[in-house]
């Protein structure tokens, strides 16, 4: 039986390694979130920079900025290491506001850039 690799059940998606395009480890993949009221993925929350899970920093990046390569089974972000860890993020104790539309105009304008 084939399937179509474009649905996939988010539950594979979380945990998976996320890389830019030139194979430097960004993290991995906490969360998917998603717009209840367009039914669409909206972010993806990933960790960076910590030390077996601890000290680790969340990003929200907006869903269309990555991609996935079925191929080597990661996902694909394409931002530098640097710019990863100039992003805005939180902690896993402080989450933003995903609803917040000042929020989501900053995320969708860093990483478009």
């Amino acid at each position: 039986m084939t399937h179509d690799a474009r649905f996939m059940s988010a539950t594979t998606l979380l945990g998976d390694a996320v890389k830019n395009p030139q194979g430097e480890s960004l993290g991995d993949l906490k969360e998917i979130m998603f717009d209840t009221s367009t039914g669409k993925i909206a972010y993806g929350v990933l960790s960076f920079g910590g030390i077996l899970g601890m000290g680790d920093k969340f990003f929200a990046v907006p869903w269309n900025a990555i991609s996935i390569d079925y191929a080597n089974k990661h996902l694909v972000l394409n931002a530098s290491k640097e710019r990863l860890k100039d992003a805005p993020g939180f902690d896993k104790d402080n989450w933003p506001n995903f609803a917040d539309r000042t929020f989501s105009e900053q995320m969708s304008a860093y990483y478009a850039g």
